[in-house]
C-alpha cells in the first residue's frame, strides 16, 4: 500500500513533495542499501581473523581475553544504538550517518598495524561507535522511506545488505590470511568500505519530511500523557510493553549467539583440525544465509505476521548448536551444517523483530525504541563473548556451545508467550 501525500505534505530539504512508499523512494532506497553493504563489510574484517589474532599474533592464552575485543564492540555499539535515538531528536540522521563513517576511518588501519592487543580493543570501540550510527541510521532511513506496510520487507533488505557483505567479507579474508598471513592485507580492504560507506553518505538525502508525512497521516493519535523521551521508552520497550519485551529479549540472544560463534568457531574448528580457508567459510557461510534469507523474510513476516518467523527462528538457530557438537568428529560437516541452521535462522528472527519493534512503536516514540531495541540486541555481542570466554576458560569451548543452545531455545519461548502480532492496518 502506497500513502499518498495530502494537499499539505511535508518537502524534503530541496522543496520536493514526499510520498512514503517503496517504489516512490527507490533510489533513495537503493542508496541506503549499498551504504549498509559498506556497514556490514567494515564488521566483516573482524569474523575470521581477529580471534585468531589474538591467540597467534600477540599469544593471549585466555580465551575471556581474545573475546574482549568483541565485548568492547558489543557494548559500545549497544549504547551507541540507545544514544542513536535520541540523537534523531537533535541532529537529521544524514548527520549521524556521515558522523558515524567519518568515526570509522582508523578502524581498518588499526586492525592491519596495531603494535599490541590493546590497539585492536580500542579499535573495537570506535568499530562500535561506528556501528552503531551507520547501521541505525540506515535501518530508521529505510523504515522512513517506506512506511507502515512495508516495514518487513525494508528491514528485511537492509539487513540482507548488511550481513551479506560481512558474510562475504568473512569469507574474503580466510582467503587472503591463508595466502597472505593474519595481517595486514585482510584488514586493509577496509579501506574501500570506509571511502565508499562516507562518499555514499554524502550523496543521501535526509528522511525527516518522510516520518513528518507519516506523523501527519497516523490514525492513531499519541494518547494523552505518553511521554515520548528516551527514560521512559527504554523501560516500556524493555519491560513494560510485554510485546516490546519479548522482541527485546528475543534480539539480545539472537546476537549472543553471534558474538558467542564470532569468537568461539575460529577456535573450535582450528582445533578440531581445520586452516583458515576452510574456518572462513563456515564464518562467511552464517552472515551470507542471513543476510540473502532476509529478502524473503522480511517479505513474509509482512504476510505470516512477525511471531511466527521469531519463535521458529529462534528454534532452528538452537538446532544449529546442537549439530555443531553432534558432528564434531567431522569438524567442517559439522561446520557447514551448523553455519547453514544459524544462518537460515536468523534470517527468520532478525527482519521479523525489527519489525515487530515498529508495529509497536508509535511513530513520535520509533526512533527511542528501535534504539532501546538495538541497545538489548547488540548488548548480546559482549553478553556472549562473556559468557563464552568464562565458560570456555572454565569448562572448555564445547560447553559455551552447549550454553546457547539452551538459552536460545528458552528465549524462543519466551518470545511464543509474550509477543503478539500488531498489524499496522489496524491502526
Amino acid at each position: 500500500m502506497n500513502t499518498t501525500p495530502p494537499t499539505n505534505t511535508p518537502a524534503d530539504a530541496g522543496g520536493r513533495p514526499v510520498r512514503l512508499g517503496l517504489r516512490e523512494n527507490w533510489p533513495q532506497f537503493t542508496l541506503l542499501v549499498v551504504v549498509n553493504v559498506c556497514v556490514g563489510g567494515l564488521v566483516g574484517l573482524e569474523r575470521t581473523t581477529v580471534p585468531l589474532i589474538g591467540s597467534e599474533t600477540f599469544g593471549l592464552t585466555s580465551d575471556l581475553a581474545v573475546f574482549s575485543f568483541i565485548i568492547a564492540f558489543g557494548l559500545t555499539k549497544a549504547f551507541t544504538n540507545l544514544a542513536a535515538g535520541a540523537l534523531t531528536a537533535r541532529f537529521r540522521r544524514k548527520q549521524l550517518l556521515v558522523a558515524g563513517w567519518l568515526i570509522g576511518i582508523p578502524v581498518p588501519f588499526a586492525l592491519a598495524y596495531a603494535p599490541s592487543w590493546g590497539w585492536i580493543v580500542a579499535a573495537n570501540v570506535l568499530l562500535g561507535l561506528n556501528q552503531g550510527l551507520t547501521w541505525s541510521m540506515t535501518v530508521n532511513m529505510k523504515i522512513d522511506l517506506v512506511g507502515p506496510s512495508r516495514r518487513g520487507l525494508a528491514t528485511g533488505l537492509n539487513e540482507a545488505a548488511g550481513y551479506t557483505a560481512v558474510g562475504v567479507t568473512a569469507l574474503l579474508t580466510g582467503y587472503l590470511a591463508t595466502g597472505y598471513g593474519l595481517r595486514p592485507i585482510p584488514e586493509l580492504i577496509g579501506v574501500v568500505f570506509v571511502a565508499a560507506g562516507l562518499a555514499l553518505a554524502l550523496a543521501v538525502r535526509d528522511t525527516g519530511a518522510h516520518v513528518a508525512l507519516e506523523l501527519a497521516s497516523h490514525t492513531k493519535a499519541l494518547p494523552t500523557g505518553e511521554h515520548t523521551g528516551l527514560r521512559t521508552t527504554f523501560t516500556r520497550t524493555s519491560w513494560h510493553n510485554r510485546s516490546l519485551r519479548g522482541a527485546s529479549q528475543a534480539g539480545l540472544v539472537n546476537n549472543l549467539n553471534d558474538g558467542l560463534t564470532w569468537g568461539v568457531f575460529p577456535l573450535l574448528f582450528t582445533d578440531h583440525g581445520l586452516g583458515l580457508a576452510a574456518v572462513g567459510l563456515i564464518k562467511g557461510l552464517y552472515p551470507i544465509l542471513w543476510g540473502l534469507g532476509q529478502i524473503s523474510t522480511g517479505h513474509l513476516a509482512d504476510r505470516v505476521g512477525r511471531k511466527p518467523l521469531i519463535v521458529h527462528g529462534m528454534l532452528v538457530q538452537a538446532a544449529g548448536f546442537v549439530l555443531a557438537l553432534a558432528l564434531l568428529d567431522r569438524p567442517l560437516l559439522a561446520g557447514i551444517l551448523s553455519a547453514v541452521l544459524l544462518g537460515v535462522g536468523t534470517a527468520m528472527v532478525y527482519p521479523a523483530l525489527i519489525a515487530s519493534i515498529s508495529d509497536h512503536a508509535h511513530p513520535a516514540w520509533r526512533a527511542n525504541a528501535l534504539g532501546t531495541y538495538r541497545f538489548w540486541r547488540d548488548v548480546g555481542y559482549a553478553a556472549g563473548a562473556l559468557v563464552a570466554g568464562v565458560l570456555a576458560d572454565a569448562l572448555g569451548l564445547s560447553a559455551t556451545v552447549i550454553a546457547a543452545a539452551v538459552l536460545t531455545a528458552v528465549s524462543g519461548l519466551l518470545a511464543a508467550r509474550w509477543i503478539t502480532e500488531h498489524q499496522p492496518a489496524a491502526r
